[in-house]
């Protein structure tokens, strides 16, 4: 084992561990289940494309879902079946959301398709392959990590653009009771550091470094004795460090191996490190190697209800009830209270955890299915893990804060969440929380500050995708009228041209018969001079005047709007790296670069039409009546009562309009007092 110097995270807890429970056996092969549920949207980014019909026979392994965009992941046939619906199930999810599912009736046969089962898509001496050819198969294969929140793994590993020092493999597995990387890296180490080989190539990195928590001396030798097996020279240490939760957060993970933390709203990549879970290498070396997609993981069942905690692989899409009959779930031992509305009433119900005791949710219900993700079902007796007793208020003890391993404020985030001071929460960093729990496991007033987080955090994406569903709609009128405003500029431009030509047609005829007449006239007529009739100028009649000052407002309106969308497209292009991919397209970019364009054209031809105008402006001012002055005066004087009447009202009701209305107000009392001083000039002058 490589000696390195292991540094330290702020904060951070040490509850109890509780893993011995599960690794006593083997990792076990759960039957072939009756019928898959199976989500078409696993993994962060698009939801994937349904390939198959109800009603179509489908094989192990055979695509049933294609990627969706650039952040999507394939999704895969765990087994053979008929599809027998694509309709919306309820997903496993911390808020019961809803989404698309294909379900699945296995046959019972689990045949492969015929491509995998004979090897045709492995791809031999893969560590001398093209890294464009190994990115591909792992995104056809559907690969999405498996540790965390299932980022599609070749997306993440498409660093062209990046120079990458270390590449991290996450086998810390710090959450109480899981243990299913621990059993993976005691019995297939070698598919794992195959998989590690994989990604290092693919990475170009300078060294790996492979982090494995004390608690799992069994893992550490196996990925040791796995690692004098690889006879090609490599640049993988496995690391053994502190046991220290969360130390598999991937910033924490990062800074105990190399000292370096993450920026705030970053990624690993911006300084030069990759990270990747145990299990997604072991998912590519598969890929990679044999041509199979990711259609089953191993997931811990544990907990005192429990009969026979174990590690078990499972088909993705395995009902959790499938699971729990399997291990020897035991009902009456998980019952607890739950209330109903009010103190007084309750119901008892069995509780089922999808993840680890501090980071995991309750489920809805056994129905649903294990997703590529699941890497525990936790099913514990109420005297083990008993439910929260309902929140007092917070006593300010600090110990939040000193619990928190991404150095924020829990408290102040408490605050603001409770008070949905969005604003507030993002200034202080609420996107860095981690959502680790350890904040709400110290807490004395037993507050779910986590589950405040998380719902402040969805409020702020939904905020994000009406404004950005805003912006869209009005890009897409000033668009449209952006294009009317042209065609009808365009048509009265070949109408001033039309009537052009046709005033110097009539001006050509009235000079030709004048000058015919002339001749007649000298010949018959004295002491005419002859040049008077031809050196006189035709009369033409002058063109259509043109609302100049209408032509400069939408001018000046049309250059606010080409600024506001240049600004866009910087502040889109600035902010790209939020998405955590640096070739990944930045979303509405291509909307707004189209508006600056069509904005930038709408200035020149708004431009030209006003140099146009002053060239055919008439040089003579139209002489002004009194009685048009004084009409002008009444107009002003009607409009001006009517607004004091809604400045008043809005003072009444207090409208946010109030402002807008009396600089309205304002201008319309300055418009009238120069009508009145106008009139008085008036009779001044003819007087």
């Amino acid at each position: 084992m490589q000696t390195i110097t292991l540094h330290s995270f702020d904060g951070g807890i040490h509850p109890q561990e509780n893993k011995h429970q599960s690794t006593q056996t083997a990792i076990a092969q759960l039957p072939l289940p009756t019928q898959l549920i199976i989500p078409i949207s696993q993994h962060i980014g698009a939801p994937a494309d349904v390939t198959v019909s109800v009603g179509d026979s489908v094989l192990k392994g055979q695509q049933i879902a294609k990627p969706k965009g650039f952040i999507s992941a394939a999704i895969h046939a765990p087994t053979s079946g008929k599809v027998v619906a694509i309709e919306k199930r309820e997903l496993p999810h911390s808020s019961g959301l809803e989404g698309i599912c294909i379900i699945l009736d296995t046959d019972g046969k689990d045949q492969w398709l015929e491509e995998i089962n004979n090897g045709s898509l492995a791809i031999n001496e893969y560590l001398e392959a093209d890294n464009e050819l190994l990115i591909n198969r792992i995104r056809d294969c559907g690969i999405t990590g498996m540790g965390g929140a299932g980022f599609p793994t070749a997306v993440k590993m498409a660093v062209q653009n990046r120079t990458i020092d270390t590449l991290i493999i996450n086998g810390a597995e710090c959450e109480p009771y899981i243990t299913s990387d621990d059993m993976l890296m005691r019995e297939r180490a070698l598919e794992t550091l195959r998989g590690v080989q994989i990604l290092l190539k693919l990475t170009s990195a300078k060294s790996c470094l492979i982090g494995i928590e004390d608690n799992k001396p069994e893992a550490i030798q196996a990925m040791e004795d796995a690692l004098h097996k690889i006879h090609r020279e490599h640049h993988i240490a496995v690391v053994k460090i502190p046991t220290k939760y969360p130390s598999g957060g991937e910033k924490q993970l990062i800074k105990i191996l190399t000292g370096k933390e993450v920026p705030s709203a970053g990624i690993p990549a911006d300084i030069g490190i990759v990270c990747q879970n145990v299990g997604t290498c072991e998912a590519v070396y598969h890929a990679v190697a044999e041509g199979k997609p990711l259609i089953s993981r191993i997931t811990t069942i544990t907990g005192e209800s429990i009969e026979q905690p174990q590690n078990v692989e499972v088909l993705i899409g395995t009902p959790v009830k499938d699971l729990l009959g399997y291990a020897g779930f035991k009902q009456e031992k998980s019952l607890f209270q739950k209330l109903l509305g009010s103190k007084s009433k309750t119901e008892s119900k069995p509780r089922i955890i999808m993840g680890g005791p501090m980071m995991g949710f309750t489920l809805s219900s056994d129905e649903l299915p294990i997703l590529k993700s699941s890497n525990c079902i936790l099913a514990p007796s109420q005297k083990e893990l008993p439910a929260n007793d309902l929140a007092s208020a917070c006593i300010r003890c600090g110990l939040c804060t000193e619990a928190c391993p991404a150095e924020l404020l829990p408290q102040q985030l408490y605050w603001f969440s409770k008070a949905g001071e969005l604003d507030k929460a993002e200034q202080h960093n609420i996107a860095d929380c981690i959502e680790c729990g350890a904040c709400s496991y110290v807490c004395p007033s037993q507050i779910p500050l986590v589950q405040y987080y998380r719902h402040t955090k969805g409020a702020i994406k939904d905020e994000r995708a009406a404004q950005q569903k805003s912006d869209r709609s009005k890009i897409r009128f000033e668009a449209r009228q952006a294009r009317l405003d042209r065609e009808a500029a365009e048509k009265e431009a070949k109408r001033q041209a039309r009537a052009a030509a046709a005033e110097k047609a009539q001006a050509a005829k009235k000079a030709a018969a004048a000058e015919a007449l002339s001749k007649q006239t000298t010949e018959s007529a004295e002491g005419v001079d002859e040049n008077t009739s031809t050196d006189a100028p035709a009369e033409t009649k002058n063109p259509e005047p043109v609302d100049l000052e209408k032509l400069q407002k939408q001018l000046d309106a049309a250059q606010a709007g080409l600024k506001k969308s240049m600004d866009k497209v910087a502040e889109l292009k600035a902010s790209a790296s939020e998405d955590g991919v640096e070739n990944a397209p930045i979303e509405n970019l291509d909307v707004f670069e189209k508006a600056v364009a069509t904005r930038r054209d709408k200035v020149k031809l708004l431009a030209l039409q006003i140099a146009e105008a002053k060239k055919l402006a008439p040089p003579v001012k139209k002489e002004v009546s009194r009685e048009d002055i004084e009409k002008k005066l009444r107009a002003q004087q009607d409009r001006l009562a009517k607004t004091k009447e809604r400045v008043d009202l809005a003072k009444e009701q207090g409208l946010d309009s109030l402002p807008a209305l009396q600089k309205g107000l304002d201008k319309q009392m300055q418009k009238l007092k120069e009508l009145e001083e106008e009139l008085a000039q008036f009779d001044k002058a003819g007087a």
